[in-house]
């Protein structure tokens, strides 16, 4: 009887895992008391108008998404069904995802946002705000170190320093103006550091140039993961660090 009693107390008791948000739960995180939005959840903006997806992805309880909230999605962001719990339908995601990620609150699952952190970065990414995303002391060090923070996985590692060089490309050739373009524009004005960089769906690998045939080998099992954050390329570590923990990986001679 004691022991009915105590499992029954603890029924009341335990707390409840509730989920306004539905049948989706990505791009979201559990506050203690209800899961909710992350920042990254709405960090981007629709490729159609805000108005189109209004109406496309009208909001059930007229609260969208929002960093820290937990409105329900629309059930069209990822579903056919008209109430939850539902299964999530692949088409209509995608849809959503291609069109009004935002609304959806799916930013994070955008190619722009899908892929991992450098594994020792500067600073602490899960912290990272969006005033830092386009600050000019800031970006270039987030492009490398956290690019799923502000959307940078499909930059290689290199963007602007400031966001509006692409306003005048006239600079980019104008003799007196080389220093601040090499400094604070290198993307827009192709003055990204030399090396080769392919970035796909939230994956990007680095390879630095080298002359030599062979290497030393590398005294780390990370140097795949980490080559693919940019750590041959991160002046963060100096060359001697870089080549002590994966000259082979990173063609450090």
């Amino acid at each position: 009887m004691i022991a009915f009693v105590s499992i029954l107390l603890a029924s009341f008791l335990a707390p409840e895992v509730f989920a306004v948000i539905g049948g989706d739960l990505n791009c979201t995180s559990y506050n203690g008391t209800a899961f909710v939005y992350t920042p990254a959840a709405v960090a981007c903006s629709n490729a159609i108008s805000d108005a189109s997806c209004a109406v496309l992805y009208a909001a059930p309880n007229t609260l969208y998404p929002a960093a820290g909230n937990d409105a329900q999605r629309a059930h069209a962001c990822y579903t056919t069904a008209t109430a939850t719990p539902a299964a999530i339908v692949l088409d209509m995601k995608q849809a959503a995802l291609a069109n009004c990620a935002k609304t959806c609150g799916f930013c994070c699952q955008t190619d722009a946002y899908s892929c991992s952190n450098a594994v020792y970065p500067r600073l602490n990414c899960a912290t990272v705000t969006l005033s830092q995303c386009n600050s000019v002391a800031w970006r270039t060090i987030i492009a490398q170190d956290c690019p799923a923070s502000c959307g940078f996985c499909l930059s290689g590692g290199c963007v602007d320093a400031v966001t509006n060089c692409g306003n005048d490309l006239s600079i980019c050739t104008t003799v007196g103006m080389q220093d601040f373009v090499n400094t604070y524009c290198q993307r827009t004005c192709g003055r990204c550091p030399s090396s080769t960089t392919s970035a796909s769906a939230g994956t990007a690998t680095t390879t630095v140039t080298s002359t030599c045939s062979s290497y030393i080998a590398d005294s780390s099992t990370n140097c795949a993961n980490w080559s693919r954050n940019g750590f041959c390329t991160n002046t963060f570590y100096t060359l001697a660090q870089r080549r002590a923990r994966c000259a082979t990986t990173c063609r450090i001679c």
